[in-house]
This record gives C-alpha cells, structure tokens and sequence, in this order.
C-alpha cells in the first residue's frame, strides 16, 4: 500500500486545514491509520489514530479538541480536520498506517506505510 498525503499549505492563525491520505495498491491492509507531524531537529509527533475498522480514535494532547481525525473506506482515504490552528502547529504532516498494537498507536516505530509529507504554514 502506498500513502499518498495532501492539503497542506499556508492558513492565518485561527483557520482551518483539512489533510488527505489517500491508500493506493489494493486494500488497505493494516488495523490503524494515524497521522504525526515533524519540525526540524525533532521527531515524529503523534496527533491523531483511528482503527480502520471500528472507526475508535485517539488523539495526543495537543490537538485533542481542536483536530478530528476520520476515514472514507469507500474511498481508501483519511482525513485529518484541524482547526484553531496556531503558529505552533507549523510543520510536515505525515500520514502512516500498521498494525500496531492499540497501546503502541502512538510510536512512529510502529507504523509500516508512510505519506510523503505535506507542509502546513499558519501564520501568526
């Protein structure tokens, strides 16, 4: 399977992003989807998982409340809604998916399949 991640680009502080994920090369084979973030010198952050299957969600700290992560299956994409953005939000996002235990959802380590990485810019 192959991650194909899109969206990004440059939002005023407050605004709203929403980022793809669209699966191709067959069925999406794995238990979770999740999306982390990276800026230079530092490592994937995790923000958002949701299995699959079942739809369960689980989001870090920083964006709990503010991003809403989903999934089309008829389309074998994610989506990652994220709104109030603030400055502090600027970075690559990444998608992944594997089949993590739940309890390892939030380790990059865990993940299989990567997206190529898309750059969201909120400006202050």
């Amino acid at each position: 399977v192959q991650l194909q991640a899109s969206g990004g680009g440059l939002v005023q502080a407050g605004g709203s992003v929403r980022l793809s994920c669209a699966a191709s090369g067959g069925t999406f084979g794995y238990n979770v989807m999740g999306w982390f973030r990276r800026t230079p010198g530092n490592e994937h952050e995790f923000l958002a998982v949701i299995r699959w299957n079942g739809g369960i969600t689980a989001y870090s700290d920083a964006v709990k409340g503010r991003f809403t992560i989903s999934r089309d299956k008829s389309k074998n994409t994610g989506y990652l809604q994220m709104n109030t953005l603030k400055p502090e939000d600027t970075a690559v996002y990444y998608c992944a998916a594997g089949s993590p235990n739940w309890s390892s959802v939030r380790y990059n380590t865990m993940y299989r399949a990567w997206g190529q990485g898309t750059q969201v810019t909120v400006s202050s």
